[in-house]
């Protein structure tokens, strides 16, 4: 088997509401793959073929380990992913508020890994293509049997008023708009996605940046991308940028590799 990095998209158009897309990541002849993924507003089930997560956080291939799932929820600040052995594993990457409409009572504040987002008779079919269009309809079978819809007015108002263009964004004034305090705002917030509203719109001012520079435009430079997104000045958007990705705009754009055809940006390590 060759090594395979591919994104595909549902076709359901239930799903598509939910799920961004998926990928497929295989590497048969890994010894040792490391990587750092950035901030995003997405969150994720990655499953593992034969896999165990060591204490400290690396995912090791074991012949006869059963499959092996994690939840990521909302990244806030870098990631970093240490693969030991071969990897086959598929992850479903989905939009905000996408995986309360399949599973409950998720706690978002951290990694999930003692929960069954599939049952093992579902992960053995999962894992026995590698054809895209077979997985993508085995996981929507899956996921479509599970979807109970959720709704949150508050969530919801304020998704959206963050996902538009708004040059004075503040806290203040988006839980004006919607009628309740900014303290049970956060609290709303934290509860359904795990962070605060303030990081919420950072994350996506950044994905939003980062998607201009590498898909729209790359030859618009730094000073015309910080006035763009209303930045105060170039020292404030590099700071940014520091924050988020533990380097400067130049170097995070110069030393990462797009894979596949969503916007899976990471920097790789090995």
């Amino acid at each position: 088997m060759n090594e395979i990095f591919q994104t595909f998209k549902p076709k359901d158009s239930i799903i598509k509401k939910y799920v961004d897309y998926y990928y497929l990541d295989i590497k048969p002849n890994n010894i040792n793959n490391e990587f750092q993924c950035f901030p995003h507003f997405n969150n994720t089930i990655s499953l593992y073929k034969s896999h165990l997560r060591l204490k400290d956080g690396e995912i090791k291939f074991e012949e006869t380990a059963k499959p092996f799932q994690i939840f990521t929820p909302i990244r806030k600040k870098v990631l970093n992913v240490k693969q030991l052995g071969n990897v086959y594993r598929i992850v479903i990457v989905f939009h905000p508020l996408g995986i309360q409409q399949f599973y409950e009572n998720l706690d978002f504040s951290d990694y999930i890994i003692v929960y069954d987002f599939f049952t093992q008779n579902e992960l053995e079919e999962i894992f026995s293509t590698i054809e895209p269009n077979i997985l993508t309809n085995l996981l929507y079978s899956f996921l479509k049997k599970r979807f109970k819809k959720f709704e949150n007015i508050i969530l919801e108002k304020c998704i959206k008023y963050i996902f538009d263009p708004n040059e004075n964004f503040s806290v203040s004034e988006i839980s004006s708009e919607i009628g309740i305090s900014r303290q049970h705002l956060n609290r709303v917030f934290r509860t359904h996605l795990g962070v605060s509203v303030k990081k919420f719109h950072e994350i996506i001012l950044f994905r939003k940046m980062m998607n201009k520079k590498l898909f729209e435009n790359s030859r618009e430079n730094f000073t015309e991308l910080a006035y763009e997104f209303n930045f105060n000045d170039q020292s404030h958007f590099n700071k940014s940028y520091k924050n988020l990705t533990e380097n400067s705009p130049k170097n995070f754009f110069n030393k990462g590799t797009v894979l596949g055809e969503e916007d899976t940006f990471w920097h790789l390590q090995s």
